[in-house]
């Protein structure tokens, strides 16, 4: 079986380059661009087979326009600063290569923050299906931590995905600030009145399940780190949500 790859590129000079040759066993690489700034097509130009361009809405809505438009039937799809390590690719041209009912399969990702190797923090069980059949799967439709939908058999794969997420604590409340801006669309249909419960009580909860029952603590500084901001981003998300409901 032949694998289109595909990769959403917004501003990633910095690593489009190596995300493209981590799946360079692929059969057909396509870069899927939100109009970048940067540097990213000119790098991109020269080492993947197609070039997209169209205006970012949400990272669902921009996979589901890209999958159609791949040749093969088998399609991998990674963001800019996600790695296929060796055993990985191993294992998912062993896939390719042998009888299976399936529609596509699940990777478990191995996540790093500041450099650092995350064990705990809620990011243990990180896992996606990124690995899975053309014409079988596609995004919902949400705005926020859109998971692959499929009308048939999902499996697991043994190996992991490296995924670096961010270099700097700066990087990642901007990220979360996008989120909860977004989340809070997603919200407006299934959150009534917004109380002290949801703009106090529930951020103390979300640090607590991180920090305390999810073992954040045993990472160490970048542990308290992803907690508290883990904290903030649900503030954000009802102040967002607020804010939205007062402009309409």
């Amino acid at each position: 079986m032949k694998l289109s790859a595909i990769i959403p590129t917004g501003n990633e000079e910095h690593n489009i380059v190596n995300a493209i040759k981590s799946v360079d066993f692929a059969d057909e690489i396509i870069i899927v661009d939100s109009f970048s700034k940067d540097n990213t097509i000119k790098l991109a130009t020269k080492l993947a087979d197609t070039i997209l361009q169209r205006e970012y809405i949400n990272s669902a809505s921009q996979k589901n326009w890209a999958i159609p438009q791949a040749k093969f039937e088998w399609i991998f799809l990674i963001d800019a600063d996600e790695r296929v390590p060796l055993d990985l690719k191993e294992e998912i041209l062993e896939v390719l290569s042998s009888e299976n009912n399936f529609s596509g399969f699940w990777i478990k990702r191995q996540n790093y923050f500041m450099g650092k190797k995350i064990r705990f923090s809620g990011w243990r069980g990180d896992k996606v299906i990124r690995l899975f059949k053309r014409d079988k799967c596609k995004y919902e439709e949400k705005n926020v931590h859109a998971e692959i939908i499929s009308d048939g058999k999902i499996g697991m794969l043994k190996n992991k995905l490296i995924h670096n997420t961010f270099t700097s604590k700066e990087a990642y409340i901007d990220k979360l600030r996008r989120y909860a801006r977004w989340q809070a669309k997603d919200y407006d249909r299934i959150t009534n009145k917004i109380t002290v419960y949801h703009t106090k009580v529930k951020p103390i909860i979300r640090f607590i399940k991180h920090y305390f029952l999810q073992l954040g603590i045993l990472d160490g500084y970048v542990g308290f780190i992803i907690s508290f901001y883990q904290a903030k981003a649900v503030k954000m998300r009802y102040d967002y949500l607020i804010k939205f409901r007062n402009e309409k």
